[in-house]
């Protein structure tokens, strides 16, 4: 299940997770917290939805369908917070990969008010799986993160604030695309090529989707995070233009093939 806000053009939030997810193997069911107005270009308007409609829809599904794994993306404001960890809580949810989306890549907030500080206080503690990037681990963790060490200090202090496992993706860092993975106890980098493309829309949120799936697959945080990896890196080279400005990424890149008039007699 995937806690999040909506995208209209379907590169980002809900819509990358639900792709994501089928394109995984997984049946994926969606709590919009917010609508959004964006496309490639940017993000020109946010509408958060009410916390108890949001709570509403927690309760819809996880009432009727279930969920194994929960991924929390952009949540909007610290009652929308509240109310998703009150229901994680309440339904015993315990295998949750928290995407602390702070702010669009054009720089708006997606998080308003005191949704920091709600998030860093209520939903950390409940995150199997953190996955910040550097800039929002050092927003959640108060201080600056400098260098490679920065970054190993910073896993160990946002597990010591509650995550059990933290992944600090580094695609929007100069250099190779390193995330660092880490579980209370051992250090892992996670490495792949770096992809000579501008699409890069929902490259986070598919990340953590991804790293949902394979957890909804019965793999360790460990194995998740890799899979994440390598799907990201896939998807984001096999893409192609879409829009005037930052294209999404090919979550289907498996499926899509040329048919012919014959086969579809």
């Amino acid at each position: 299940m995937t806690v999040a806000g909506s995208d209209p053009s379907a590169g980002a939030g809900i819509q990358a997770d639900l792709k994501t997810f089928a394109a995984m193997g997984v049946y994926g069911t969606s709590v919009i917290t917010a609508i959004t107005v964006q496309n490639t270009l940017g993000v020109q308007q946010v509408q958060a939805l009410s916390p108890e409609l949001v709570a509403a829809q927690i309760d819809a599904v996880v009432s009727d369908i279930g969920a194994d794994v929960v991924k929390t993306g952009m949540l909007g404001d610290a009652a929308i917070v509240d109310a998703v960890a009150e229901r994680l809580r309440y339904y015993g949810l315990t295998q949750v990969v928290v995407d602390p989306v702070l702010a669009a890549s054009d720089g708006r907030s997606l998080l308003e008010g005191d949704g920091l500080a709600a998030l860093r206080e209520r939903l950390l503690p409940l995150a199997f799986v953190l996955t910040p990037n550097v800039d929002e681990a050092a927003a959640l963790l108060g201080h600056d993160i400098v260098g490679w060490d920065g970054r190993r200090e910073a896993a160990r202090e946002l597990v010591e604030m509650g995550a059990r496992n933290v992944v600090i993706t580094g695609g929007d860092l100069d250099g190779p695309p390193i995330d660092l993975f880490y579980d209370g106890s051992r250090y892992q980098e996670l490495i792949a090529p770096r992809v000579d493309t501008t699409n890069t829309h929902g490259s986070g949120c598919t990340f953590a989707a991804a790293l949902a799936a394979g957890l909804a697959k019965g793999v360790d945080a460990r194995q998740a995070a890799a899979m994440a990896k390598a799907f990201v890196t896939k998807a984001m080279s096999m893409s192609y233009p879409i829009g005037k400005g930052r294209g999404p990424l090919h979550h289907f890149f498996r499926y899509w093939q040329d048919i012919g008039e014959s086969h579809l007699a």
